[in-house]
């Protein structure tokens, strides 16, 4: 908004040129979007608690877990707004990169909501059915990929780190790619979201790789330098990651250990959402699975599980998502935490790495 009302001002202020740079702009979107979070944090909080939004606690998990039964839920919806006005007021609104990752993200968080609403309010401890939530992740992120599929100059290569020139074209099949990449990740996000800013970490991590991926895939110089896929007005991509880290960030202030408010389906749907979509756009799913690790370990942790009860009737892990499996070893929660995002951070400074190595 800033940039498409004050900088064509910029022949008479010359000032407002720095409107122009989207380096300026995703540093002001991201200490807008941080500050947002910490200002009107305890206020949401207070809210919640008033309005009993209170966590349902599993009973069937570490008993460590009993202690924070009354914690209130849905800070996911601070985090969207944390991500949505910041994004609204300093990225270009003329760019339909900025409306697809926007819309598809709140739409996420929409499917995020009645979850939590059905369990909070309503008291029904499945919330919104697995069918009907895939079945509305498949519509939203189907609707973001054939959007992008339809665009002039959007590519349906899937491209592969540490490669060059390697890719492969999917034509029509970018659809079900994308879809499949986005709900993926949308998922592997919630099922991580079980320990206090344990989620929140790797966010963070990866959509500071990913706001330097999208800078690079926009500019033209510095794409090709580093020979990897031009996309023209991805760049304001670095905006919108910006705020994604940031309002992380600031949420992260209440959800640490011990977590003042969690994030519900609400936000860790969007969020995985936001970084499926921003890696299809850049074509860097690949990468999403080498950045966003540690998304990927506890969604397979849980696949195993599954499979492996199913057919032998024995579990590998002592409880799925793998995170749970440490605490019932007998490490404490923010140790736990710490690690993974040892981890995430490792695994962040290889996916940037792999800029220089193709």
């Amino acid at each position: 908004m800033l940039y498409n009302l004050l900088y064509p001002l910029h022949p008479q202020f010359s000032a407002l040129n720095v409107f122009k740079y989207i380096t300026f702009r995703t540093f002001g979107a991201a200490i807008t979007s941080v500050l947002l979070c910490m200002l009107i944090g305890p206020t949401f909080i207070r809210y919640m608690q008033k309005k009993q939004m209170k966590q349902v606690i599993r009973d069937d998990g570490p008993q460590s877990h009993l202690s924070k039964k009354g914690t209130p839920t849905m800070g996911g919806a601070l985090i969207l707004a944390g991500i949505t006005l910041p994004t609204l007021l300093w990225a270009d609104l003329s760019n339909q990169y900025i409306w697809i990752v926007l819309l598809l993200t709140l739409a996420y968080g929409g499917i995020g909501f009645v979850d939590d609403y059905r369990k909070v309010i309503k008291k029904n401890p499945k919330g919104l059915s697995g069918k009907a939530k895939l079945f509305w992740q498949i519509l939203f992120s189907g609707i973001a990929a054939y959007v992008l599929y339809k665009s002039e100059g959007v590519s349906t290569e899937l491209h592969f780190p540490f490669f060059k020139d390697l890719a492969l074209d999917l034509g029509i099949l970018f659809i079900p790619f994308a879809i499949l990449v986005i709900t993926g990740s949308s998922n592997a996000v919630n099922l991580t979201d079980g320990l206090d800013g344990l989620a929140v970490g790797p966010t963070i991590t990866t959509s500071v790789s990913f706001l330097i991926l999208a800078y690079c895939a926009g500019h033209s110089e510095i794409s090709r330098y580093l020979t990897i896929p031009h996309i023209p007005g991805a760049g304001e991509l670095a905006i919108f990651m910006a705020t994604v880290a940031a309002s992380c960030l600031g949420f992260l202030w209440y959800n640490t250990y011990p977590a003042q408010v969690f994030m519900g389906d609400v936000g860790s749907l969007a969020l995985g959402g936001a970084l499926g979509i921003v890696a299809v756009i850049t074509k860097n799913e690949v990468l999403l699975a080498i950045c966003g690790g540690i998304f990927v370990i506890e969604a397979l942790s849980v696949m195993i599980q599954v499979a492996s009860f199913k057919m032998t009737g024995k579990r590998v892990f002592k409880m799925a998502p793998i995170h749970h499996h440490f605490e019932l070893k007998g490490w404490p929660e923010p140790k736990v935490i710490v690690r993974f995002w040892i981890i995430s951070i490792l695994l962040a400074l290889v996916t940037l790495s792999t800029l220089k190595l193709r």
